[in-house]
């Protein structure tokens, strides 16, 4: 009987027709596959966010197999000798031990904390291009609102996880919250004793934020990441316009094997710099602020950067109350207003916008090229108000910091944060308008008239004029090159961009000689060099 000969190159194949035989799935994996998407730094914004997300998974689930959330008082007597013989929770006690006892525990810790510092700011940045590109317009709405949902939640996942240690700072932070939940009209105080198990701080706290940290909101951030994804997947990508480009295919390359290569590479760019931060950069230092007592505050007690426009709005509220003659008389403070009132409007604002613009504008149409900010004054004008006024919210957060190191009074500051809350947005708002306009005149400028050369020419009158590079060496009825219509894509504006320059020189991942040419046989054509990027189109380009 003959030993059939086994060969281990065609064992791939074999395993993915017998695969493939049972469950189906070449034709949805290779659409997968081929899944076309647009190249532009700007689309990497979001890649940041669900890169730094997974370090964020790796790092936490390191982290819980050695933190205990507990509030029981234990006597530390760990390596780090100035709180030896301090008693302190469990929950403070185990993070020391991370920190100071468990190999590669600060390192993994500091990861933690930059990584979710990081996932934050990529949000809001990607958000931010979103917004002012006009990503977020039919038929894209509800990634927008999948977007704004990802903050507040990725909101809660630091809070949550910022509490977990049980140091002054975050214990201080805590207290806060339990202020705002109390400052809630009617069921604040039904509420702040369901969540603490009675009076503040209570002994349960620290374990239903754990649960919480670890398993429920990791849960709805991965959920919500995927739908994200699934319906970037599902609708047609954004693109800029440009050559080729249209509202009904997309440019770019295949999700494989290129850029899913690529993605992978950036993937560890990120992890690799999350990991430098880490190892670098000091964080949450928390043997420095002690274990938790309810009766200590310490001054200069900072939030992380995206809580910091809560504590401004809070520092810059009147201390007005309502009284409500309901009974024995009933009264909301004034915290409710900046801590509960306003992050609703906020919330709401900001998931009704696609709906709002829409309205007003009356567009339902689909749209899947990208707009330049210029060209949209009003939305751009719009954002830059916005981010004026959180500016002026998270710096009035830090406005006894800046007063200690300023030598300025803390009463002017909060007065100035104030003043500039209701100011700075009108005049950001203008301003911003003013430049969208002359930015759009300037593109007019270009394509009617040309490139301005930098080269004088004196007329036979005396007089000097700039000569200008036409865009288009077609000729109208007056013998003058014809005013070109705008694309909604980059008007060049240096002589370079239109061949005038050559390239700058290429020596540092490439080889400045040029490869030899191919030998030309008798008869047949020679062999053109391979492009550097090909463009893919999808859609109807592709028909």
């Amino acid at each position: 009987m003959k030993r059939r000969k086994f060969d281990a190159a065609a064992l791939p194949a074999k395993s993915a027709r017998a695969v493939d035989d049972r469950f189906q799935v070449a034709t949805p994996l290779r659409k997968l596959l081929n899944k076309v998407f647009p190249d532009h730094w700007s689309f990497l914004l979001g890649e940041i966010a669900l890169f730094s997300f997974i370090v964020l998974l790796l790092t936490g689930v390191f982290l819980t197999f050695f933190f205990e959330p507990a509030m029981t008082e234990v006597i530390y007597n760990g390596s780090y000798a100035p709180l030896r013989g301090t008693p302190m929770s469990a929950a403070y006690a185990s993070s020391l031990d991370i920190s100071f006892d468990v190999r590669g525990g600060l390192i993994m810790r500091q990861m933690h904390h930059w990584s979710a510092l990081l996932f934050m700011a990529a949000i809001v940045v990607h958000m931010l291009r979103v917004f002012f590109t006009g990503a977020f317009r039919k038929p894209r709405e509800t990634n927008w609102i999948i977007g704004s949902l990802l903050f507040w939640v990725g909101f809660l996942a630091g809070f949550t996880g910022y509490s977990l240690p049980d140091d002054g700072l975050s214990g201080t932070g805590l207290r806060i919250a339990s202020a705002i939940i109390l400052s809630i009209p009617v069921i604040g105080s039904w509420v702040s004793s369901s969540i603490f198990g009675g009076e503040f701080p209570g002994t349960i706290i620290i374990s239903r934020f754990f649960i919480a940290h670890v398993l429920l909101i990791p849960g709805l951030l991965v959920a919500l990441i995927s739908v994200h994804l699934g319906l970037v997947f599902k609708q047609k990508h954004t693109q800029w316009p440009g050559p080729g480009r249209t509202n009904e295919n997309v440019v770019g390359e295949r999700m494989f094997p290129r850029y899913a290569l690529k993605q992978g590479g950036f993937f560890m760019v990120v992890f690799g710099v999350v990991a430098l931060m880490g190892g670098l950069f000091q964080i949450n230092p928390i043997w420095l602020f002690g274990p938790y007592e309810a009766w200590v505050v310490s001054a200069a007690s900072q939030p992380d950067w995206y809580v910091m426009f809560l504590d401004g709005s809070t520092r810059l509220m009147p201390g007005w109350e309502i009284h409500i003659p309901i009974g024995n008389g009933y009264v909301i403070p004034p915290l409710f207003w900046p801590t509960v009132v306003l992050p609703g409007i906020l919330v709401g604002l900001s998931t009704m916008y696609p709906f709002l613009e829409a309205r007003r504008l009356k567009d339902y149409k689909h749209h899947n090229l990208l707009q330049r900010p210029r060209d949209v004054p009003a939305r751009t004008a719009v954002g830059a108000m916005a981010l004026a006024f959180y500016v002026v919210l998270t710096l009035s957060g830090a406005n006894d910091v800046i007063a200690d190191k300023f030598h300025i009074s803390l009463n002017a500051m909060t007065w100035g944060g104030r003043i500039g809350l209701l100011i700075l947005p009108p005049i950001a708002y203008y301003i911003t308008y003013r430049i969208c306009l002359g930015l759009q005149q300037h593109d007019r400028e270009v394509l009617a008239h040309g490139v301005e050369t930098g080269i004088i020419k004196r007329l036979p009158d005396g007089r000097f004029v700039e000569v200008h590079q036409p865009l288009t060496s077609a000729e109208g009825h007056d013998g003058h090159p014809p005013a070109l219509d705008y694309v909604g894509w980059v008007v060049p504006k240096k002589m370079n961009r239109l061949g005038a320059l050559g390239p700058a020189i290429r020596g540092f991942f490439y080889p400045i000689e040029k490869p030899a040419e191919a030998p030309v046989s008798p008869g047949h054509p020679p062999v053109e060099a391979r492009p550097e990027r090909e463009e893919i189109g999808s859609g109807e380009s592709r028909r």
